[in-house]
């Protein structure tokens, strides 16, 4: 059953995908003609729902990886096989509270707010205007604006909230916002990078060994896709090879100093009393030795 309101995917005879909010009352124009959105709703998920063409599109409930794939850009998104990962080395779950800064066009924003569910809490901080607009726009397409807090600023001078249980920095200097991230998380909470060259890492590597970060992880992820087709299976002519670089560690408590401890009073050894009337033993030989 879908319900008004309800994201739908349609797929078309060549593989096209549309992705749009059920609306009763509406009609969607493709190539292969005009779809009714009440056939639609008739149809349901997991059917077929015709054009009056009479061509055939099928009517699903779009995964997480479709609304990922759905976003409309102004930048470069984090691709799905990033993403995936991330979500795993991050622990996030249901009642997570994570911070990213780098929102972009909310691509990330949207699987973090995906997985946080109703109980959790992604605050987001963006500082072009633009961006930060886009993505609010993209996060209340979907449905996800309710679990997200966007702040449009920079984080130069550090962030406005503490107390969450990772973070995630998709900026192209992360180094420079090393020192803000203790105030931000919980002690022992994992970090995200995402950079695309060896020279912006290796500078990101330095910059986290120097504030006592721990469990530092530098990886790429690659993936091939291959021809689904029985009897000529092989892998396609191309595939999606490099796209950045992650980079983890965990925000460690950094050791308390140690108390400065009182100088102690020097320790006076006891003098023993010499019997009275009786001369120190050393001055009677000495006076032998010397003929006096």
């Amino acid at each position: 059953m879908i319900e008004t309101g309800d994201l739908v995917l349609l797929i078309s005879p060549k593989g096209k995908r549309y992705m749009y909010k059920f609306d009763p009352e509406g009609e969607i124009h493709t190539n292969d003609g005009k779809i009714l959105m009440a056939d639609v709703g008739e149809a349901g998920f997991g059917r077929q729902a015709k054009t009056h063409l009479g061509r055939p599109y099928l009517v699903l409930k779009p995964t997480l990886h479709d609304l990922i794939k759905g976003v409309k850009r102004q930048t470069q998104i984090m691709y799905p096989k990033e993403i995936g990962y991330l979500l795993l080395k991050l622990g996030i779950g249901p009642g997570c509270t994570v911070i990213e800064s780098g929102t972009g066009s909310g691509g990330l924003t949207t699987a973090l707010a995906w997985y946080v569910g109703d109980t959790g809490r992604v605050i987001t901080y963006e500082r072009r205007e633009d961006f930060y607009k886009l993505a609010g726009k993209n996060l209340r397409r979907v449905g996800l604006d309710h679990r997200v807090t966007q702040v449009n600023k920079n984080i130069e001078d550090g962030f406005d909230h503490s107390g969450a249980d990772a973070l995630f920095l998709d900026v192209r200097t992360p180094w420079q916002y090393i020192r803000h991230i203790p105030a931000a998380v919980n002690p022992g909470a994992m970090c995200g990078f995402l950079l695309p060259t060896t020279n912006q890492v290796s500078e990101l590597l330095h910059a986290l060994e120097d504030a006592g970060f721990e469990d530092l992880e530098v990886m790429e992820i690659l993936v091939r896709h291959w021809k689904p087709v029985p009897d000529r299976l092989r892998p396609d002519d191309r595939m999606v090879a490099h796209t950045g670089f992650l980079v983890f560690a965990r925000c460690m408590q950094p050791l308390p100093d140690e108390e400065p401890q009182a100088d102690e009073p020097p320790v006076e050894e006891p003098v023993a009393e010499e019997p009275a009337g009786e001369e120190p033993e050393g001055e009677e030989s000495g006076a032998a030795e010397s003929g006096e």
